[in-house]
């Protein structure tokens, strides 16, 4: 566990900065008790001198500001309470790294802790959550903060393998064993040997091949493809699934013997709407990990991060990423507005079957509405047409629509529920297709 060494000044000063890196995973060093490691830092207020410019950061200053470090200089921070969601946010990044995992809710926050002990046991860990709810960083928390850290992590993804060539690549292939293996290959699991290997969308997997992992979990050895003798692993594995495993085993499409072999201790996430309180939290360590060579980070406003928490996400932290990333390109100076907040919107294309050129891709607008055409009245229409014409299509099933849109029914439902309480001519068809 990396730990932070605030100085009397911090502890003073900004102790519910301090309370928050220690209810993110942080130990709580002291100079009187410990020496600091190498991976630790120190935390000084404004003013004080740095001890070691390279593991420091400055917190305080006269105007809200994040600087990481540069140059061999150390990082700095300054923040008042209003700001003090996102401003924990960049400490963190600034303290553990942009590409660590960052939380804030409390169901996260625990998730996080929980992954932190399943790290320290050697044990199979399945992770079950929708698509873009941080799964593969999950997994490289556990792996980076395991005894197998200084070993390979090797990320695979099931669905993106060809399923012909899925078992050479996951096993491995002497010489000649099929048409095209000039040479032999060690496959990823002898590869991730020492280290971890991530099993991403293990519902894709085929039954056969299912069989084959099962005794590889087993035995903890594998038989490359033209081989007669097995090979000893000492690899750790790590499942994800963005469906649930148990239907899946229930309708014969997954092993039930794999299943339990796999979730030795399971651990879910959840969607990012679900999660209110990690937003301010990921905006802030995003901005810091895309905001390049700037000479100033942006911070984005209290507008802005209202903006992005009465999202509901249907692309989760992914699309969040997106959406960042966006605003970082239209915000000019050192401020992240509302106005660049853009989300992304459902879009329909248009196939012409003539020669002409193609001058219009994307389904045509909705009627702007009486009132000011705000990119929020915009993103909203636009979300409702496609509600709608998917509703259509499903025949009013609320089930199948939310499936197809990439949200939950509860989000939908809310969805439907916003666009009654308007009463105009785009929300009636709604209403009636849902109470079809």
């Amino acid at each position: 566990m990396r730990s932070i060494f605030p100085s009397a000044a911090v502890l003073q000063r900004h102790y519910p900065l301090v309370s928050s890196l220690r209810a993110q995973g942080f130990g709580l060093g002291s100079f009187e008790t410990a020496q600091p490691g190498p991976g630790d830092l120190f935390l000084i207020a404004e003013g004080e001198a740095p001890p070691a410019p390279a593991r420091t950061v400055i917190i305080g200053g006269e105007q809200r500001q994040v600087l990481p470090s540069r140059n061999g200089n150390p990082a700095r921070i300054a923040f008042d309470a209003e700001d003090a969601a996102v401003g924990h946010g960049f400490a963190r990044a600034l303290v553990a790294g942009a590409e660590m995992p960052t939380a804030a809710d409390p169901e996260s926050l625990a998730l996080l802790a929980l992954a932190e002990r399943v790290a320290q046991a050697d044990i199979t860990v399945l992770i079950n959550g929708p698509t873009g709810t941080g799964k593969e960083v999950l997994a490289r928390a556990i792996h980076n903060q395991s005894p197998r850290r200084d070993g390979p992590f090797i990320a695979i993804n099931c669905a993106a393998l060809p399923e012909t060539m899925l078992e050479a690549l996951l096993f491995g292939h002497q010489k000649g064993a099929f048409t095209g293996a000039s040479s032999g290959g060690e496959g990823f699991f002898r590869a991730a040997d020492g280290g971890t290997i991530l099993l991403d969308e293990i519902a894709e997997m085929p039954l056969q091949l299912q069989a084959k992992l099962l005794r590889v979990l087993q035995e903890r050895e594998v038989v490359p493809i033209g081989a007669s003798v097995p090979q000893s692993i000492d690899v750790r594995v790590v499942a994800c699934a963005n469906r649930d495993l148990q239907a899946e085993v229930a309708a014969g499409r997954f092993r039930a013997d794999l299943y339990y072999r796999l979730s030795v201790f399971p651990l879910s996430t959840k969607p990012l709407a679900e999660r209110p309180q990690d937003i301010p939290a990921l905006a802030a360590t995003m901005i810091l990990r895309h905001a390049g060579s700037r000479a100033v980070v942006p911070w984005p406003t209290a507008a802005a991060i209202e903006t992005l928490m009465g999202h509901d996400w249907p692309g989760n932290v992914r699309e969040l990423e997106n959406v960042i990333q966006r605003a970082l390109l239209f915000a000019g100076g050192d401020t992240i507005e509302a106005s660049h907040i853009v989300f992304d919107r459902p879009v329909s294309f248009t196939f012409h079957r003539d020669p002409a050129p193609v001058t219009q891709l994307f389904a045509a607008p909705a009627p702007a509405p009486a009132e000011p055409a705000t990119l929020g009245n915009v993103v909203q229409m636009s979300e409702f047409q496609a509600i709608r014409e998917t509703l259509a299509a499903c025949g009013g099933s609320r089930v199948e629509t939310a499936r197809r849109l990439g949200i939950s029914e509860r989000t939908l439902r809310y969805r439907l529920a916003k666009a009654r309480e308007q009463g105009d001519d785009l929300a009636r068809p709604l209403s009636m297709a849902a109470s079809a």
